[in-house]
């Protein structure tokens, strides 16, 4: 820990003296450690809880929830402080001063951001609020709702909400280790997404702290803020402390299975099927496909297609179901488990030997390794000669990469695209997630993959959606545009901006301009204020 603040220091803390609705933000070459930390112990935020690079435990603060390796590197832009706030107070005091002093404020709640966004910044200085500790969980059972604070993580939530009561669930994603602040203000879609929706569409009240440092609430911030922090990425926006949402009925049983195939076992035929009726099937069963080179040696490389499967039901019915609409897969009642809700948690985020959901509560980074991520939306099938063309690209290269494909239909089917900004919804058949790992070997090496999978979603784009061609704002990717110097213009940031949100991004832009016409909350990739005439 860095040593105390001295006594003449503590003396001037007197005369900070400053308007919560308007600052007169001091040059950035003025900007001091002294002089922020004043203002923070000022308005209240403990010495304890505020690191400087000088702070013994600030790196390992910095790298505990950072979940891709490939923003933990020596030329990584650090940020200047990292307040850990236990009050809602704190986030106040650290917006205030940060807006006084200048300074852009990355708000961490898991550290799940694909592009680092919100631990990094390539426009210093900058402050991380690490939100890990603001991480209570409220169940009312009576009501089926929840309090939960932002630093939180799903899997906590998850095992909160199941010791509570054992049919009751949530609808948002498989890793556990995902914060709640950031996933569910991008939408949040899992294994009940065709069932239910997405978690943002089960978000009834919120708490943020604004631009200007004061905390609001649904209610305050009226139904058009309230709109846009449901979706639109509420890091534009402000501080999320809290949401309040709607828990879901879960059966006491449902149903998991994994099958996989390669294409000398007719991988190609299941998958053609698989694709012709995973977004059309009972609302209850969600059937993803997992695609992946399998193997590291060359001559013996092949495309691996694994189906996992969420049933919110039993495996008898299951089993009817799967001979009626996709009997080619050949499932049996042996590649069927039955378990509660909250064990299949733990089972599609990777942990198939029958895990205890303690480890929901495992906040370690799930992941461990530096890789890209990019993604699409399907509007139409793709053919069988098509996915013979798409494996035949994976395999040309070297690369171990990955497709995950996620059906929706049913429940996103009745959402209307303007509910929530969350536009992908009826007419969206798939997700698709492009995944590859970046190796360890050097930046060489890196550029390598990257100049892969870059080409690859190229490769891909007379397959997927168009005008715009789609992206999920929860699966960040800063190569569809960005602005690094904190101007970037409304028209401009259409070009990532439409992607992302469609028709909805210029109410979102909108939005920004009534309630941060300052543009306080910025990233690369943030909704910019706009100002009809």
């Amino acid at each position: 820990m860095s040593s105390p603040v001295s006594p003449y220091l503590l003396a001037l803390l007197s005369v900070i003296l400053f308007s919560t609705s308007s600052y007169a933000t001091p040059p950035i070459s003025n900007i001091t450690h002294e002089s922020i930390l004043q203002c923070l112990l000022h308005h209240s935020v403990p010495h304890n809880l505020i690191y400087t690079k000088s702070t013994t435990s600030y790196t390992s603060l910095l790298q505990s929830s950072i979940q891709n390796q490939r923003f933990d590197t020596p030329t990584t832009p650090k940020p200047f402080l990292i307040v850990s706030p236990t009050l809602e107070s704190h986030v106040q005091s650290t917006v205030k001063c940060s807006h006084y002093h200048g300074l852009q404020i990355r708000v961490r709640s898991g550290g799940h951001d694909y592009e680092g966004l919100s631990y990094v910044s390539h426009d210093p200085p900058f402050i991380v609020l690490d939100l890990h500790s603001l991480s209570s969980i409220s169940i009312d059972t009576s009501h089926s709702t929840s309090w939960v604070q932002a630093g939180a993580t799903i899997g906590e939530l998850y095992y909160r909400i199941a010791e509570k009561n054992k049919t009751a669930g949530f609808p948002a994603g498989l890793c556990p280790t995902l914060g709640i602040g950031g996933h569910l203000s991008g939408g949040g879609f899992g294994t009940m997404v065709r069932m239910y929706g997405l978690a943002a569409d089960h978000i009834i009240d919120a708490r943020l702290v604004n631009a200007d440092g004061e905390i609001l609430d649904r209610e305050s911030m009226g139904e058009d803020f309230f709109w846009a922090i449901r979706g639109g990425g509420a890091a534009s926006f402000g501080v999320i402390l809290a949401y309040k949402i709607k828990l879901v009925y879960v059966p006491p049983k449902v149903t998991v299975f994994t099958k996989s195939t390669n294409l000398s076992h007719g991988a190609k035929t299941l998958t053609s099927k698989w694709q012709q009726i995973a977004y059309k099937l009972d609302d209850r069963l969600f059937i993803r496909a997992v695609i992946q080179v399998a193997s590291d040696e060359k001559p013996c490389r092949t495309i691996q297609v694994g189906f996992e499967s969420l049933f919110l039901g039993e495996k008898e019915e299951l089993l009817a179901l799967m001979g009626k609409s996709f009997p080619e897969l050949g499932l049996k009642a042996e590649d069927c488990q039955e378990m509660s809700w909250i064990q299949s948690v733990p089972y599609f985020a990777g942990y198939k030997n029958g895990e205890s959901p303690n480890i929901l509560l495992d906040r370690k980074p799930q992941f461990n390794i530096s890789f890209k991520a990019k993604s699409d939306f399907l509007t139409e099938r793709i053919t069988e000669l098509g996915w013979e063309r798409i494996w035949q690209e994976m395999l040309r290269g070297e690369e171990q990469a990955m497709l995950i494909v996620d059906p929706y239909g049913g429940r996103m089917d009745e959402i209307p695209e303007s509910e929530t900004p969350f536009p992908h919804r009826k007419g969206s058949l798939y997700n698709i997630q492009y995944l590859v790992g970046l190796g360890e070997g050097g930046a060489k090496e890196m550029k390598k993959h990257l100049d892969w999978v870059r080409s690859f979603y190229q490769f891909m784009t007379p397959y997927v959606s168009k005008n715009p061609r789609a992206a999920y704002l929860n699966y960040r990717d800063l190569d569809l545009g960005s602005d690094r110097v904190g101007s970037t213009t409304y028209t401009k940031a259409k070009v990532w901006g439409r992607r992302y949100f469609k028709s909805n991004f210029e109410r979102l832009a909108v939005v920004k301009g009534k309630v941060d016409p300052g543009n306080f909350f910025r990233n690369e990739q943030s909704v910019p204020p706009l100002f009809p005439a």
